[in-house]
C-alpha cells in the first residue's frame, strides 16, 4: 500500500539523489489531445525545498511539457529505483516554465552540474501530492553511464542552430497549444554560461 508523505523529506531527497533517471508527464486540458511522457537523465533533477523540485528543460524534439504546464500546470515527476530495494515515488504539483528570458533564470540554472548543452528552460514542480508505491514490478538494472548524444547534437548545432531549430519547433506542442514565444526561442542560451561549482 503506497504512503502518501507532507513534503520531501531528508531521507526522499538522500533517494531521489541517487537515482540516474526520472520521467515526466504532462496533458493538455483537450481530452482529444497527446499525454506527454518524456524520460530524462544526465543529473538534471534537483530538490529545491521540502515542496519544490526543478529539472532541466534540454533542448530537444518537442515542447509538449512547456505547452501543457503554461495551458494548465498540471505536471508529474516520476522516480523509481532500478537497484536496491523496490521503490516509486511521485511528485504530482503545478509546474512553472523559467526560461532563459526570465529573472531567476541563471541562479537556478546554477544549481545543475550537466556540461556541453543547451537549455531551453528550467521547469519547477510545486508539489501537491508525494506518494511512493512498491516498485516491485521494476526490474533491476545496472547503470553504465549518461549517453553523450545530447553533448554530440549540441556540438554540431551550437547556439545559433539550436535557436533557428526552436524557432521553428518549438513555439506550439503537437497539439498546437502554445510554447515558448519568438523571444524565449531566441533567448536558448549554452549551459556554460550559467552552470555553477556543481558541473566542475
Amino acid at each position: 500500500m503506497g504512503k502518501v508523505y507532507e513534503n520531501i523529506n531528508e531521507r526522499t531527497r538522500s533517494w531521489i539523489e541517487r537515482q540516474k533517471m526520472f520521467f515526466v508527464a504532462s496533458a493538455p486540458l483537450s481530452g482529444d489531445g497527446l499525454i506527454n511522457l518524456s524520460p530524462k537523465g544526465l543529473d538534471s533533477l534537483r530538490v529545491l525545498d521540502s515542496h519544490t523540485l526543478a529539472y532541466l528543460d534540454i533542448g530537444g524534439s518537442g515542447v509538449e511539457t512547456i505547452a501543457h504546464v503554461r495551458e494548465n500546470g498540471r505536471i508529474v515527476i516520476m522516480l523509481c529505483a532500478f537497484d536496491g530495494p523496490p521503490q516509486i515515488m511521485r511528485f504530482h504539483g503545478a509546474g512553472e516554465v523559467v526560461t532563459p528570458a526570465d529573472s531567476g533564470f541563471d541562479e537556478l540554472a546554477g544549481l545543475f552540474g550537466v556540461r556541453g548543452v543547451g537549455i531551453r528552460a528550467v521547469i519547477k514542480v510545486h508539489c501537491e501530492r508525494i506518494s511512493d508505491s512498491c516498485g516491485y514490478g521494476v526490474p533491476n538494472y545496472t547503470f553504465d553511464g549518461h549517453r553523450q548524444s545530447s553533448q554530440n547534437h549540441y556540438a554540431k548545432t551550437g547556439v545559433d542552430g539550436m535557436r533557428a531549430y526552436q524557432l521553428d519547433k518549438s513555439l506550439h506542442s503537437l497539439d498546437g497549444i502554445p510554447a515558448l514565444d519568438e523571444d524565449e526561442a531566441n533567448a536558448f542560451i549554452d549551459v556554460s554560461s550559467v552552470i555553477g561549482d556543481a558541473g566542475k
